[in-house]
């Protein structure tokens, strides 16, 4: 097994957002390369939890020796962190001083041709974050109809050609399956005439295959509201996002937690929002340093978000 090159985003920013403490119990949702969890295993100590989650299980043989301590506990466990609040009972955890959940795509898997997340270097269209799993990115494109395609171009890769582009899978694949990354990325370029500025032609459509094959948006939404009920009271959740739909839906489920205080008709106050209530640290999101995105451009686009679960009652006093 080959060593991570992944760089995990805004590290020390992370840490400092879930205010790591010796001792604690924490959840690395989206373990990768292990970069995040290593980082708070080592403010956890000594006495400290860690679980790892990760869907790919390369991603945990790779982080397995730099995620251990001999005073600390770790646990490293395959699944899906939609899924955290099972995984965490089966080791016996009801509730964690702090979670973070990095929703961007492993550098690791992104650089294998054979996962098929790039068009930069040759591999099957393949686009799955686990090893198994339900459908590949070849899958929807050559099964979907021209509705079903343009809506998915269009919803997950926001890309303004959709239309045109469904109809044109549709035709060109009786002729032939589309199943290779370069192959599919060039299609891609000729139906919409070749290369324009920095970002090639294809990165919106390929965006929007494996959001598609992974459910990421709908993982993101199960993940966050599964972290808020697994916090502890005063517990906290970091979330780093990399595009603006999946920072849509963490800035709206978080709302949501935080609630507001409505005056009454009879006089009082009455708090409106979904339970357990969280309360934000900070409204705008943290950003990399010019240092980091010196040494780290894929940092540019990061976004952390970060909430603390209600320390007592039902809600926030004041």
């Amino acid at each position: 097994m080959t060593r991570s090159v992944h760089q995990a985003v805004l590290r020390r920013e992370t840490v400092d957002a879930l205010a790591v403490r010796p001792g604690g119990v924490y959840l690395d949702g989206t373990l990768g390369g292990g970069g995040h969890a290593a980082t708070i295993l080592d403010a956890a100590r000594p006495g400290g939890r860690l679980i790892g989650i990760d869907r790919d299980p390369d991603a945990l043989e790779r982080s397995r020796s730099r995620v251990s301590a001999p005073d600390a506990t770790v646990d490293l466990v395959q699944g899906n962190f939609r899924e955290m609040t099972e995984i965490a009972g089966r080791l016996g955890v009801t509730g964690v001083d702090g979670i973070v959940l990095d929703l961007g795509l492993s550098s690791d898997q992104l650089e294998d041709p054979e996962r098929g997340f790039s068009f930069m270097t040759d591999g099957p269209l393949d686009m799955r974050m686990g090893r198994g799993g339900d459908r590949t990115a070849a899958d929807l494109l050559n099964t979907l109809d021209e509705r079903e395609l343009a809506d998915l171009f269009w919803r997950y890769g926001e890309e303004p050609d959709s239309r045109r582009l469904a109809r044109a899978v549709v035709e060109d694949r009786r002729e032939g399956s589309f199943t290779r990354t370069l192959a599919f990325a060039e299609w891609v370029a000729r139906i919409k005439g070749g290369r324009r500025g920095r970002i090639h032609p294809a990165t919106q459509v390929f965006q929007a295959l494996r959001i598609a094959v992974n459910d990421e948006l709908g993982a993101a939404a199960d993940g966050v509201e599964a972290a808020i009920r697994l916090l502890k009271p005063g517990g906290r959740l970091a979330v780093i996002t990399f595009h603006s739909l999946e920072d849509r839906i963490v800035k709206q489920i978080f709302q949501r937690h935080a609630g507001r205080w409505e005056n009454l008709q009879a006089g009082g106050r009455q708090w409106k929002g979904d339970d357990p209530p969280v309360r934000w640290l900070g409204r705008k999101p943290v950003t990399a340093s010019d240092e980091e995105l010196a040494n780290n451009p894929r940092a540019r686009s990061a976004k952390l978000r970060t909430v603390e679960k209600a320390a007592g009652g039902s809600t926030w006093p004041g």
